[in-house]
């Protein structure tokens, strides 16, 4: 037998092994908690290229994007239930060096979202405490939710559960509020990319727009992660996704028109924190509404950040138990059962990131919108291969166990992938430098994987025995 023992050590009697205690609700709260912040900040860097008009055709687009993705992806994750997620499919569909680039691609969504929201929490903080700097609140909020996430996975989803109904009603709250002074002819002025009518040269705007409108959504994929920790995984992974994307789009739209109609938009076009400046339109700037939105605005914010940590944490979890990452990261906590080590490690990256403006503050973007950016390259890589792989999968290996199949196949995948491919072409045309980091980054991680080849031999991994080993 060969498998990753709780000593990190490869070759040994037992690989370590998650506990089962997330149930269906608590899985649905994860997959809305995950992409729930996207809602509170980030989308509206998008008005600042397309206008609101052309941000709504992107995000209408992406919505697509991600709902066929999303009922495309819930026959692979009810089929393969891994921590591994998107690692363990493409491993299945393409091999080795498919998981490679579907994980290495995971790792980079899931490690730089974090940085971001904890800038953000930082940035809701500095609302009500002027003097308090935002990234050592952004680092606070590592510390803070590192150690909720170590202390147990039951503790953890039942904290993504309270927090994400509470980021739910706020964001209902903040519509509600704001209701009384919303007008569309706010929302329609200057709505393509500063114009009032629709012409050739704001195109280029929406495609720039594009990483931003995939913010609204970004990282709702995580789910697969918590699979081999859900109890009945094959009926609870289907209603967790479809209802998680069904509600997110909801909301993503209510919150875009409600806050674009408030008042002049384009103050709100390059903040972190747009939601309570919209607010701060129609209540004015001592209204006690506005300072519940700010405190109540953090559980949005809070229910991404610890649920992107538990996703982050159980991708290098399950990576370094295959022998794709350093063994000792598949070390569970001899308590707790929490891959402790691999959640400090993401956070560790995290950290960095928020303090590398020498590094990722270029190309007339904010730190914040570049590690946004960067975060969906990575996921956009993810969706590819993914696609791709469910395609292939279908083809070669047509009876793999699965409680669920995608309606109407191959639209469905097929029109994830090509909007997934010509997202990522966007993306790489308006962001070179970006582009050419994450590049790097990826070349780098291959020449890990290429050295590596004798441990990922030795752990025997086979993604459809969940956290077994092929020899277990």
């Amino acid at each position: 037998m060969s498998s990753t023992s709780a000593s990190g050590r490869i070759g040994s009697a037992s690989a370590p092994q998650l506990h089962r205690a997330i149930g269906t609700v608590q899985l649905w709260a994860i997959a809305v908690g995950l992409v729930i912040s996207g809602e509170y900040f980030g989308w509206s860097y998008g008005w600042a290229s397309a206008g609101t008009l052309g941000f709504l055709v992107a995000t209408l687009f992406v919505a697509v994007m991600y709902t066929t993705f999303i009922f495309s992806f819930t026959e692979l994750t009810s089929s393969m239930p891994h921590a591994g997620g998107p690692f363990a499919y493409s491993f299945q569909a393409f091999g080795p060096t498919g998981g490679y680039v579907a994980g290495m691609a995971t790792l980079i969504e899931f490690v730089f979202a974090p940085p971001a929201i904890a800038l953000a929490i930082g940035a809701y903080l500095n609302v009500q405490f002027p003097a308090l700097d935002p990234k050592a609140a952004a680092v606070g909020a590592f510390a803070v939710f590192m150690t909720l996430n170590i202390l147990g996975v039951r503790l953890a989803a039942t904290f993504e559960l309270f927090i994400t109904l509470l980021a739910i009603v706020e964001l209902l709250v903040f519509m509600g509020v704001v209701s009384p002074g919303f007008s569309m002819a706010n929302f329609i002025k200057g709505g393509w990319a500063g114009h009032d009518s629709f012409s050739l040269g704001t195109i280029p705007g929406i495609f720039a727009a594009i990483p931003f409108a995939i913010w609204f959504f970004l990282a709702i994929e995580g789910v697969a992660m918590a699979a081999e920790e859900t109890r009945n995984p094959k009926r609870a992974i289907p209603i967790a996704y479809i209802g998680g994307i069904l509600t997110l789009v909801a909301l993503a739209l209510g919150v875009m028109l409600f806050a674009g109609g408030a008042g002049d938009w384009t103050k709100l076009s390059n903040i972190n924190d747009p939601l309570p400046q919209a607010m701060k339109m129609i209540v004015g700037e001592h209204s006690g509404w506005l300072h519940m939105l700010v405190w109540l605005g953090l559980f949005g914010l809070v229910a991404s950040f610890h649920g992107i940590i538990l996703g982050y944490s159980r991708q290098i979890f399950a990576q370094a138990r295959a022998g794709y990452l350093p063994p000792w990261l598949a070390v569970l906590h001899p308590r707790f059962k929490t891959p402790h080590r691999a959640i400090l490690a993401g956070g560790v990256v995290g950290i960095a990131a928020i303090f590398s403006d020498q590094l990722l503050q270029f190309g007339g973007q904010s730190l914040t919108a570049n590690i946004v950016t960067m975060s969906v390259f990575g996921a956009l890589l993810m969706y590819i291969i993914s696609m791709a792989g469910l395609l292939r999968l279908r083809r070669t290996q047509p009876h793999l166990p699965s409680s669920y199949s995608v309606p109407f196949y191959p639209l469905f995948p097929l029109i994830a992938l090509v909007s997934a491919l010509v997202s990522l072409g966007a993306m790489v045309w308006f962001n070179p430098l970006l582009a050419a980091v994450f590049g790097v980054i990826m070349a780098l991680g291959f020449v890990y994987f290429k050295v590596t080849a004798g441990r990922r031999a030795a752990a025997g991994f086979d993604p459809l025995l969940g956290g077994a080993s092929a020899t277990q």
